[in-house]
């Protein structure tokens, strides 16, 4: 049984330290998929952007500065956790968001009553996730060849 936690928090899209926009971001978590929380953006003109990271990556970043690849999570100000800066990249590409932290706690807290932290491994099932995963990825180098 597939169950799930999504929330919808406004972020400020911060484009440069002079140029900033709110824009709605959906956070979602799947038992499904355990230790993984999906957060997803949708600029004007472009289509929607998902990115996968680990749960606790989250959990700790709302405290102290996590991650040292594509996303990392970290307070906005280390005196105050008030916000939160979440850093997704690729390459030179990169998409930087701040928010509150109350609605990212409360988000947290919600997947913490699905599945408790430390117990993702009673909810993960691997074997289903790799193949449905192996499948989309055939069926896009069968389209695309």
């Amino acid at each position: 049984m597939r169950e799930s936690v999504q929330a919808e928090v406004m972020m400020n899209f911060l484009v440069s330290e002079e140029l900033s926009f709110r824009i709605p971001v959906e956070l979602r978590y799947e038992t499904c998929d355990p230790y993984a929380v999906r957060l997803t953006f949708h600029l004007p003109g472009d289509a929607p952007v998902t990115w996968a990271f680990g749960r606790e990556l989250l959990i700790d970043g709302v405290g102290r500065p996590c991650g040292d690849g594509d996303v990392r999570v970290s307070p906005a100000d280390p005196d105050s956790l008030g916000d939160v800066l979440i850093r997704l990249q690729v390459g030179s590409d990169q998409a930087l968001f701040r928010s509150s932290t109350a609605p990212l706690i409360a988000f947290l807290d919600r997947t913490d009553k699905l599945v408790p932290l430390g117990q993702e491994g009673a909810h993960a099932d691997f074997d289903a996730h790799l193949d449905e995963a192996l499948d989309r990825i055939l069926a896009e180098e069968q389209s695309a060849g």
